[in-house]
Protein backbone atom coordinates (compact mmCIF):
# COMPACT_ATOMS: atom_id res chain seq x y z
CA UNK A 1 0.00 0.00 0.00
CA UNK A 2 3.05 2.55 0.60
CA UNK A 3 4.77 1.63 -2.46
CA UNK A 4 1.46 2.69 -4.44
CA UNK A 5 0.53 5.89 -2.54
CA UNK A 6 4.66 7.06 -2.38
CA UNK A 7 4.10 6.10 -6.63
CA UNK A 8 0.72 8.07 -6.45
CA UNK A 9 2.47 11.31 -5.22
CA UNK A 10 5.44 11.69 -6.82
CA UNK A 11 3.46 11.25 -10.26
CA UNK A 12 0.94 13.51 -9.63
CA UNK A 13 3.03 16.39 -7.59
CA UNK A 14 5.92 15.61 -10.54
CA UNK A 15 5.43 16.36 -14.16
CA UNK A 16 1.36 16.01 -14.35
CA UNK A 17 0.65 19.04 -11.21
CA UNK A 18 3.83 20.95 -12.51
CA UNK A 19 3.21 21.20 -16.00
CA UNK A 20 -0.24 21.81 -15.56
CA UNK A 21 0.28 25.21 -13.29
CA UNK A 22 3.41 26.20 -16.06
CA UNK A 23 0.76 25.41 -18.74
CA UNK A 24 -1.62 27.25 -17.52
CA UNK A 25 0.28 29.88 -16.31
CA UNK A 26 1.19 30.91 -19.76
CA UNK A 27 -2.06 30.52 -21.32
CA UNK A 28 -3.25 33.05 -18.83
CA UNK A 29 0.20 35.11 -19.25
CA UNK A 30 -0.66 35.41 -22.98
CA UNK A 31 -4.59 36.18 -22.41
CA UNK A 32 -4.30 39.00 -20.38
CA UNK A 33 -1.20 40.18 -22.48
CA UNK A 34 1.03 39.82 -20.25
CA UNK A 35 -0.39 42.07 -18.16
CA UNK A 36 2.12 40.95 -14.85
CA UNK A 37 5.16 42.03 -16.90
CA UNK A 38 3.88 44.77 -18.51
CA UNK A 39 1.92 46.52 -15.51
CA UNK A 40 4.79 45.10 -12.93
CA UNK A 41 4.98 48.95 -11.76
CA UNK A 42 1.78 49.17 -11.74
CA UNK A 43 0.75 46.18 -9.05
CA UNK A 44 3.92 47.56 -7.17
CA UNK A 45 2.73 51.08 -7.08
CA UNK A 46 -1.07 50.42 -6.25
CA UNK A 47 -0.14 47.88 -3.40
CA UNK A 48 2.60 49.69 -1.36
CA UNK A 49 0.80 53.03 -1.66
CA UNK A 50 -2.12 51.18 0.13
CA UNK A 51 0.05 49.83 2.74
CA UNK A 52 1.63 52.83 3.42
CA UNK A 53 -1.51 54.95 3.52
CA UNK A 54 -5.15 54.30 5.41
CA UNK A 55 -7.86 53.06 3.84
CA UNK A 56 -10.84 54.96 3.55
CA UNK A 57 -13.22 52.53 1.13
CA UNK A 58 -15.54 52.17 3.70
CA UNK A 59 -18.07 51.81 1.03
CA UNK A 60 -17.53 48.26 -0.46
CA UNK A 61 -19.07 44.74 0.48
CA UNK A 62 -16.56 42.71 2.51
CA UNK A 63 -15.27 41.62 5.85
CA UNK A 64 -11.26 42.66 5.33
CA UNK A 65 -9.45 46.05 3.86
CA UNK A 66 -7.20 44.60 0.84
CA UNK A 67 -4.39 44.64 3.42
CA UNK A 68 -5.79 42.35 5.96
CA UNK A 69 -6.57 40.15 3.25
CA UNK A 70 -3.25 39.78 1.72
CA UNK A 71 -1.64 39.79 4.71
CA UNK A 72 -3.25 36.92 6.03
CA UNK A 73 -3.17 34.82 3.03
CA UNK A 74 0.54 35.53 2.90
CA UNK A 75 0.44 34.85 6.82
CA UNK A 76 -0.96 31.22 4.87
CA UNK A 77 1.84 30.57 2.61
CA UNK A 78 4.85 32.28 3.96
CA UNK A 79 5.80 29.58 6.31
CA UNK A 80 8.32 26.37 6.29
CA UNK A 81 8.38 26.16 2.18
CA UNK A 82 10.03 29.25 2.41
CA UNK A 83 13.03 28.46 4.66
CA UNK A 84 13.17 24.62 4.16
CA UNK A 85 11.57 23.81 1.15
CA UNK A 86 14.04 26.63 -0.54
CA UNK A 87 16.88 25.20 1.30
CA UNK A 88 15.98 21.40 0.07
CA UNK A 89 15.25 22.90 -3.36
CA UNK A 90 18.86 24.15 -3.94
CA UNK A 91 20.43 20.90 -1.51
CA UNK A 92 18.54 18.91 -4.27
CA UNK A 93 18.80 20.71 -7.53
CA UNK A 94 21.59 22.93 -6.74
CA UNK A 95 21.79 26.85 -7.28
CA UNK A 96 20.11 27.15 -10.83
CA UNK A 97 17.04 25.70 -9.43
CA UNK A 98 16.85 29.37 -7.64
CA UNK A 99 16.06 30.92 -11.63
CA UNK A 100 13.45 28.42 -12.40
CA UNK A 101 11.56 29.47 -9.18
CA UNK A 102 11.79 32.80 -10.30
CA UNK A 103 10.33 32.49 -13.64
CA UNK A 104 7.72 30.29 -11.95
CA UNK A 105 7.07 32.63 -9.71
CA UNK A 106 6.73 35.16 -12.23
CA UNK A 107 3.51 32.99 -14.14
CA UNK A 108 2.79 32.13 -10.73
CA UNK A 109 2.03 35.81 -10.14
CA UNK A 110 -0.97 35.90 -12.91
CA UNK A 111 -2.06 32.28 -11.98
CA UNK A 112 -3.01 33.49 -8.26
CA UNK A 113 -4.68 37.21 -9.96
CA UNK A 114 -6.97 35.17 -12.02
CA UNK A 115 -7.81 32.96 -8.61
CA UNK A 116 -8.71 35.84 -6.63
CA UNK A 117 -10.53 37.94 -9.21
CA UNK A 118 -12.88 34.78 -9.90
CA UNK A 119 -12.96 34.10 -6.05
CA UNK A 120 -14.02 38.29 -5.26
CA UNK A 121 -16.50 38.37 -8.83
CA UNK A 122 -18.81 34.91 -7.34
CA UNK A 123 -18.20 35.64 -3.63
CA UNK A 124 -21.37 35.23 -1.69
CA UNK A 125 -22.68 37.61 1.02
CA UNK A 126 -24.47 35.77 4.22
CA UNK A 127 -27.12 36.16 6.55
CA UNK A 128 -25.20 38.59 8.48
CA UNK A 129 -24.19 40.59 5.22
CA UNK A 130 -20.02 39.30 5.22
CA UNK A 131 -18.91 38.32 2.17
CA UNK A 132 -17.23 34.62 1.29
CA UNK A 133 -15.69 33.30 -1.90
CA UNK A 134 -13.32 30.90 -3.03
CA UNK A 135 -13.18 27.81 -5.85
CA UNK A 136 -16.16 26.16 -4.63
CA UNK A 137 -17.98 29.31 -4.81
CA UNK A 138 -16.94 29.76 -8.76
CA UNK A 139 -17.63 25.92 -9.02
CA UNK A 140 -20.86 26.37 -7.96
CA UNK A 141 -22.17 29.80 -9.66
CA UNK A 142 -19.61 29.86 -12.58
CA UNK A 143 -19.87 26.45 -14.02
CA UNK A 144 -22.93 25.29 -12.22
CA UNK A 145 -25.17 28.19 -12.35
CA UNK A 146 -23.53 29.71 -15.61
CA UNK A 147 -23.06 27.19 -17.95
CA UNK A 148 -25.31 24.67 -16.37
CA UNK A 149 -23.27 22.06 -15.39
CA UNK A 150 -26.07 20.67 -12.75
CA UNK A 151 -23.17 18.03 -11.33
CA UNK A 152 -21.45 21.45 -10.08
CA UNK A 153 -21.22 19.92 -6.73
CA UNK A 154 -19.07 17.02 -7.31
CA UNK A 155 -15.95 18.41 -7.89
CA UNK A 156 -17.00 21.03 -5.24
CA UNK A 157 -17.07 18.53 -2.94
CA UNK A 158 -13.74 16.26 -3.63
CA UNK A 159 -11.93 20.04 -3.48
CA UNK A 160 -13.42 20.38 -0.36
CA UNK A 161 -12.86 17.02 0.64
CA UNK A 162 -9.32 17.55 -0.21
CA UNK A 163 -8.24 20.46 1.86
CA UNK A 164 -10.24 19.24 4.81
CA UNK A 165 -8.16 16.23 4.65
CA UNK A 166 -4.77 18.24 6.12
CA UNK A 167 -7.32 18.64 9.22
CA UNK A 168 -5.31 16.08 11.63
CA UNK A 169 -2.27 15.90 9.01
CA UNK A 170 -0.29 18.87 10.24
CA UNK A 171 3.20 19.88 10.72
CA UNK A 172 3.43 23.26 11.52
CA UNK A 173 3.19 22.95 15.13
CA UNK A 174 5.53 20.15 15.15
CA UNK A 175 7.97 22.06 12.82
CA UNK A 176 8.10 25.42 14.92
CA UNK A 177 8.25 23.84 18.37
CA UNK A 178 11.45 21.54 16.96
CA UNK A 179 12.93 25.02 15.86
CA UNK A 180 11.66 26.41 18.64
CA UNK A 181 13.04 23.90 20.90
CA UNK A 182 16.52 22.46 19.22
CA UNK A 183 17.76 26.56 19.63
CA UNK A 184 16.79 28.04 22.88
CA UNK A 185 16.68 24.13 24.58
CA UNK A 186 13.19 24.22 26.26
CA UNK A 187 11.15 21.81 26.05
CA UNK A 188 9.22 20.19 23.03
CA UNK A 189 6.20 19.72 24.53
CA UNK A 190 5.90 23.39 26.49
CA UNK A 191 6.32 25.15 23.55
CA UNK A 192 3.89 22.78 21.52
CA UNK A 193 1.15 23.84 23.75
CA UNK A 194 2.43 27.68 24.03
CA UNK A 195 1.71 27.41 20.65
CA UNK A 196 -1.41 25.81 20.62
CA UNK A 197 -2.36 28.69 22.82
CA UNK A 198 -1.34 31.40 20.57
CA UNK A 199 -3.45 29.81 18.02
CA UNK A 200 -6.64 30.06 19.84
CA UNK A 201 -5.56 33.48 20.67
CA UNK A 202 -5.51 34.23 16.70
CA UNK A 203 -8.94 31.99 15.52
CA UNK A 204 -11.13 32.67 18.39
CA UNK A 205 -11.69 36.29 17.40
CA UNK A 206 -12.84 35.18 13.73
CA UNK A 207 -11.87 36.84 10.27
CA UNK A 208 -11.99 40.23 11.71
CA UNK A 209 -9.55 39.71 14.06
CA UNK A 210 -7.20 37.32 12.10
CA UNK A 211 -7.00 39.68 9.34
CA UNK A 212 -5.79 42.90 11.89
CA UNK A 213 -3.36 40.56 13.45
CA UNK A 214 -1.97 39.83 10.18
CA UNK A 215 -1.64 43.03 8.89
CA UNK A 216 0.47 44.09 11.95
CA UNK A 217 2.03 40.81 12.56
CA UNK A 218 2.69 39.42 8.78
CA UNK A 219 4.81 42.75 7.43
CA UNK A 220 7.25 43.06 10.29
CA UNK A 221 7.85 39.53 10.14
CA UNK A 222 8.53 39.74 6.46
CA UNK A 223 10.68 42.81 6.59
CA UNK A 224 12.70 41.57 9.99
CA UNK A 225 13.56 38.26 7.82
CA UNK A 226 14.83 40.68 5.08
CA UNK A 227 16.54 42.52 6.99
CA UNK A 228 18.59 39.83 8.87
CA UNK A 229 18.92 37.95 5.26
CA UNK A 230 20.29 41.10 3.46
CA UNK A 231 22.88 42.05 6.15
CA UNK A 232 24.46 38.70 5.47
CA UNK A 233 24.54 38.79 1.82
CA UNK A 234 26.20 42.15 2.36
CA UNK A 235 28.48 40.56 4.78
CA UNK A 236 29.77 38.58 1.72
CA UNK A 237 29.12 40.95 -1.05
CA UNK A 238 31.91 39.42 -2.58
CA UNK A 239 30.40 36.51 -3.40
CA UNK A 240 26.94 38.12 -4.77
CA UNK A 241 28.53 38.59 -8.34
CA UNK A 242 29.66 34.92 -8.52
CA UNK A 243 26.52 33.45 -6.74
CA UNK A 244 24.14 35.31 -9.37
CA UNK A 245 26.52 33.56 -12.32
CA UNK A 246 26.07 29.99 -10.55
CA UNK A 247 22.52 30.48 -10.69
CA UNK A 248 22.08 31.28 -14.04
CA UNK A 249 24.97 29.09 -15.60
CA UNK A 250 23.62 26.40 -13.52
CA UNK A 251 19.86 26.49 -14.64
CA UNK A 252 20.97 25.86 -17.77
CA UNK A 253 23.95 23.35 -17.61
CA UNK A 254 22.94 21.45 -14.69
CA UNK A 255 25.58 21.75 -11.12
CA UNK A 256 28.60 19.17 -10.79
CA UNK A 257 29.59 17.55 -8.13
CA UNK A 258 31.80 20.03 -4.93
CA UNK A 259 32.00 19.87 -1.55
CA UNK A 260 28.92 17.92 -0.14
CA UNK A 261 27.09 18.23 -3.47
CA UNK A 262 26.13 15.23 -5.99
CA UNK A 263 25.73 16.86 -8.60
CA UNK A 264 22.86 17.19 -10.76
CA UNK A 265 21.48 17.02 -14.36
CA UNK A 266 19.39 20.11 -15.98
CA UNK A 267 16.16 18.23 -15.67
CA UNK A 268 16.41 17.94 -12.14
CA UNK A 269 17.44 21.29 -11.82
CA UNK A 270 14.15 22.82 -13.52
CA UNK A 271 11.78 19.85 -11.42
CA UNK A 272 12.99 21.23 -8.36
CA UNK A 273 12.87 25.01 -9.10
CA UNK A 274 9.46 24.90 -10.48
CA UNK A 275 7.92 22.78 -7.50
CA UNK A 276 9.69 24.49 -4.73
CA UNK A 277 8.18 27.75 -6.23
CA UNK A 278 4.61 25.85 -6.53
CA UNK A 279 4.40 24.85 -3.14
CA UNK A 280 5.97 27.86 -1.77
CA UNK A 281 3.42 30.66 -3.47
CA UNK A 282 0.61 28.08 -3.77
CA UNK A 283 -0.70 29.79 -6.82
CA UNK A 284 -3.15 27.05 -8.23
CA UNK A 285 -4.13 25.60 -5.04
CA UNK A 286 -6.84 27.37 -4.89
CA UNK A 287 -7.05 28.49 -0.71
CA UNK A 288 -5.58 31.68 -0.64
CA UNK A 289 -8.27 33.07 -2.80
CA UNK A 290 -10.77 32.58 -0.53
CA UNK A 291 -9.46 35.20 2.16
CA UNK A 292 -8.70 37.42 -0.74
CA UNK A 293 -12.54 36.88 -1.50
CA UNK A 294 -13.53 38.50 1.93
CA UNK A 295 -11.34 42.00 1.26
CA UNK A 296 -13.44 45.07 0.67
CA UNK A 297 -13.27 45.80 -2.65
CA UNK A 298 -15.42 47.49 -5.70
CA UNK A 299 -13.82 45.42 -8.70
CA UNK A 300 -12.43 41.98 -8.31
CA UNK A 301 -8.97 42.46 -10.43
CA UNK A 302 -8.11 45.31 -7.59
CA UNK A 303 -7.78 42.30 -5.21
CA UNK A 304 -6.78 40.34 -8.07
CA UNK A 305 -3.44 42.40 -8.21
CA UNK A 306 -3.05 41.67 -4.30
CA UNK A 307 -2.80 38.08 -5.09
CA UNK A 308 0.17 39.02 -8.14
CA UNK A 309 1.82 41.01 -5.19
CA UNK A 310 1.20 38.10 -2.60
CA UNK A 311 3.07 36.00 -4.65
CA UNK A 312 6.07 38.62 -5.47
CA UNK A 313 6.35 39.12 -2.05
CA UNK A 314 6.44 35.16 -1.13
CA UNK A 315 8.92 33.99 -3.78
CA UNK A 316 10.74 36.54 -5.58
CA UNK A 317 11.54 37.99 -2.18
CA UNK A 318 11.34 35.77 0.55
CA UNK A 319 12.78 32.93 -1.09
CA UNK A 320 15.51 34.88 -3.11
CA UNK A 321 16.85 36.33 0.30
CA UNK A 322 16.69 32.50 1.71
CA UNK A 323 18.52 31.04 -1.40
CA UNK A 324 21.45 34.34 -1.66
CA UNK A 325 22.28 33.48 2.13
CA UNK A 326 22.59 29.99 1.78
CA UNK A 327 24.09 30.33 -1.44
CA UNK A 328 27.11 33.33 -0.87
CA UNK A 329 27.17 31.64 2.64
CA UNK A 330 28.71 28.30 0.90
CA UNK A 331 27.14 25.89 2.89
CA UNK A 332 24.63 25.13 -0.31
CA UNK A 333 27.28 22.49 -1.01
CA UNK A 334 27.60 21.28 2.25
CA UNK A 335 25.36 18.42 2.53
CA UNK A 336 23.06 19.49 4.32
CA UNK A 337 19.49 20.25 3.84
CA UNK A 338 16.33 21.52 4.56
CA UNK A 339 15.73 23.44 7.29
CA UNK A 340 19.18 22.56 8.76
CA UNK A 341 20.49 24.14 5.99
CA UNK A 342 18.68 27.21 5.60
CA UNK A 343 19.83 27.49 9.96
CA UNK A 344 23.25 26.72 9.53
CA UNK A 345 23.36 29.26 6.57
CA UNK A 346 22.31 32.00 8.99
CA UNK A 347 24.59 30.81 11.73
CA UNK A 348 27.31 31.10 9.54
CA UNK A 349 25.89 34.49 8.22
CA UNK A 350 25.69 36.33 11.81
CA UNK A 351 26.65 34.03 14.45
CA UNK A 352 24.17 32.29 16.92
CA UNK A 353 22.09 35.38 15.89
CA UNK A 354 20.82 34.17 12.99
CA UNK A 355 19.86 30.78 13.99
CA UNK A 356 17.88 32.78 16.70
CA UNK A 357 16.26 34.85 14.37
CA UNK A 358 15.47 31.69 11.44
CA UNK A 359 14.14 29.68 14.64
CA UNK A 360 11.89 32.48 15.86
CA UNK A 361 10.52 33.02 11.92
CA UNK A 362 9.89 29.87 11.27
CA UNK A 363 7.18 29.83 14.58
CA UNK A 364 5.56 32.70 13.41
CA UNK A 365 5.89 31.76 9.89
CA UNK A 366 4.16 28.63 11.28
CA UNK A 367 1.62 30.61 14.14
CA UNK A 368 0.42 32.69 10.63
CA UNK A 369 0.19 29.47 8.85
CA UNK A 370 -2.12 28.14 10.77
CA UNK A 371 -4.44 30.38 11.52
CA UNK A 372 -4.56 31.46 7.70
CA UNK A 373 -6.32 27.75 7.44
CA UNK A 374 -8.27 28.07 9.48
CA UNK A 375 -9.52 30.75 7.69
CA UNK A 376 -9.81 28.08 4.45
CA UNK A 377 -11.93 25.18 6.52
CA UNK A 378 -14.53 28.17 7.91
CA UNK A 379 -14.78 29.41 4.44
CA UNK A 380 -15.40 25.62 3.18
CA UNK A 381 -18.03 25.13 6.32
CA UNK A 382 -19.72 27.98 5.51
CA UNK A 383 -19.96 27.09 1.99
CA UNK A 384 -21.54 23.98 2.00
CA UNK A 385 -23.73 24.59 5.45
CA UNK A 386 -25.38 27.16 3.42
CA UNK A 387 -28.27 29.13 5.02
CA UNK A 388 -28.70 26.37 7.43
CA UNK A 389 -28.05 29.23 10.67
CA UNK A 390 -28.19 27.71 13.61
CA UNK A 391 -26.29 24.66 12.34
CA UNK A 392 -23.24 26.48 10.91
CA UNK A 393 -23.33 28.81 14.23
CA UNK A 394 -22.68 25.91 16.58
CA UNK A 395 -20.91 23.52 14.24
CA UNK A 396 -18.28 26.40 13.47
CA UNK A 397 -18.24 27.44 17.20
CA UNK A 398 -16.81 23.78 18.40
CA UNK A 399 -14.38 23.93 15.05
CA UNK A 400 -12.91 27.09 16.80
CA UNK A 401 -11.81 24.90 19.81
CA UNK A 402 -11.12 21.61 18.52
CA UNK A 403 -8.90 22.92 15.66
CA UNK A 404 -5.74 23.96 17.69
CA UNK A 405 -5.58 20.15 19.20
CA UNK A 406 -4.20 18.06 15.95
CA UNK A 407 -0.87 20.04 16.18
CA UNK A 408 -0.45 19.01 19.65
CA UNK A 409 -1.19 15.38 18.90
CA UNK A 410 1.39 15.35 16.30
CA UNK A 411 3.95 16.78 18.38
CA UNK A 412 2.68 14.08 21.33
CA UNK A 413 3.06 11.21 18.91
CA UNK A 414 6.49 12.37 17.35
CA UNK A 415 7.95 12.79 20.37
CA UNK A 416 7.07 9.16 21.73
CA UNK A 417 6.70 7.05 18.18
CA UNK A 418 8.88 9.13 15.89
CA UNK A 419 7.66 10.98 12.49
CA UNK A 420 4.69 9.20 11.26
CA UNK A 421 4.70 6.26 8.43
CA UNK A 422 5.35 7.54 5.18
CA UNK A 423 2.26 6.86 3.45
CA UNK A 424 0.43 9.49 6.10
CA UNK A 425 2.40 12.12 4.26
CA UNK A 426 1.94 10.40 0.88
CA UNK A 427 -2.29 10.73 1.52
CA UNK A 428 -1.79 14.53 2.23
CA UNK A 429 -0.24 14.66 -0.66
CA UNK A 430 -2.28 13.04 -2.95
CA UNK A 431 -5.55 14.19 -1.45
CA UNK A 432 -3.91 17.93 -1.98
CA UNK A 433 -2.71 17.62 -5.61
CA UNK A 434 -6.78 16.36 -6.13
CA UNK A 435 -8.00 19.55 -5.40
CA UNK A 436 -5.50 21.64 -6.97
CA UNK A 437 -6.38 20.00 -10.37
CA UNK A 438 -9.98 20.83 -10.11
CA UNK A 439 -8.61 23.99 -9.06
CA UNK A 440 -6.64 24.95 -12.33
CA UNK A 441 -9.39 23.44 -14.80
CA UNK A 442 -11.75 25.32 -13.46
CA UNK A 443 -10.04 29.15 -13.29
CA UNK A 444 -9.75 27.76 -17.10
CA UNK A 445 -12.84 27.21 -17.56
CA UNK A 446 -13.78 30.58 -16.67
CA UNK A 447 -10.97 32.38 -17.91
CA UNK A 448 -12.92 34.28 -20.38
CA UNK A 449 -14.69 36.05 -17.36
CA UNK A 450 -11.11 37.07 -15.86
CA UNK A 451 -10.04 38.44 -18.86
CA UNK A 452 -13.37 40.26 -19.11
CA UNK A 453 -12.99 41.61 -15.93
CA UNK A 454 -8.89 42.49 -16.64
CA UNK A 455 -10.15 44.36 -19.98
CA UNK A 456 -12.68 46.66 -18.00
CA UNK A 457 -9.95 47.45 -15.10
CA UNK A 458 -7.42 48.43 -18.25
CA UNK A 459 -10.60 50.72 -19.20
CA UNK A 460 -11.43 52.09 -15.87
CA UNK A 461 -7.97 52.21 -14.27
CA UNK A 462 -5.69 52.59 -17.16
CA UNK A 463 -7.54 54.48 -19.65
CA UNK A 464 -7.19 51.48 -21.66
CA UNK A 465 -10.10 50.89 -24.18
CA UNK A 466 -13.66 51.98 -23.75
CA UNK A 467 -15.40 51.36 -19.94
CA UNK A 468 -18.78 48.97 -20.69
CA UNK A 469 -21.47 51.01 -18.25
CA UNK A 470 -23.59 47.51 -18.51
CA UNK A 471 -20.68 45.00 -17.17
CA UNK A 472 -21.70 43.49 -13.70
CA UNK A 473 -18.57 43.97 -11.73
CA UNK A 474 -19.89 41.50 -9.28
CA UNK A 475 -21.72 38.05 -9.81
CA UNK A 476 -24.49 38.75 -7.54
CA UNK A 477 -25.25 42.47 -8.84
CA UNK A 478 -26.09 40.41 -11.98
CA UNK A 479 -28.20 37.48 -10.22
CA UNK A 480 -29.85 40.51 -8.33
CA UNK A 481 -30.90 42.81 -11.24
CA UNK A 482 -34.54 42.00 -12.08
CA UNK A 483 -33.99 42.44 -15.95
CA UNK A 484 -32.07 39.01 -15.93
CA UNK A 485 -35.12 36.85 -14.26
Amino acid sequence: MEKILATTARFLWDTPLIFAILLTGFYFTLGSDFFQCKYFSHIMTKTFRKILTKSKNNVSKGILSPLEAVSTAIGGSVGVGNIGGVATAIAVGGPGAVFWMWITALIGMIIKAAEVTLAVYYRNTDEEGNSYGGPTYYIQKGIGEEMNFKSWVIPALIFGAGIFSTFFITIQNYTASEAISSTFNISMVKVSIAYMFFTYFMVFGGIKYIGRIASKIVPIMCVFYIIAGIFIILKNAGNIGHSMVLIISSAFNGTAATGGFTGVAVSQVIRMGVSRAVFSSEAGWGISPMIHSTAKTDHPFKQGIWGAFEVFIDTIVICTITSLVIITTGEWSSGLSGATLALTAFQTGIGETGRCIVAVGVFLFGLTTSSGWYLYYEIILRHFLGERTDMKNLILKYYKIVYPFPGLIMVLYVINNGLPKNYVWYFADITLAIPTFINIFSILILSNKFFELVKDYKARYLGIGEIDEDMYLFYEDFKNDTRNM
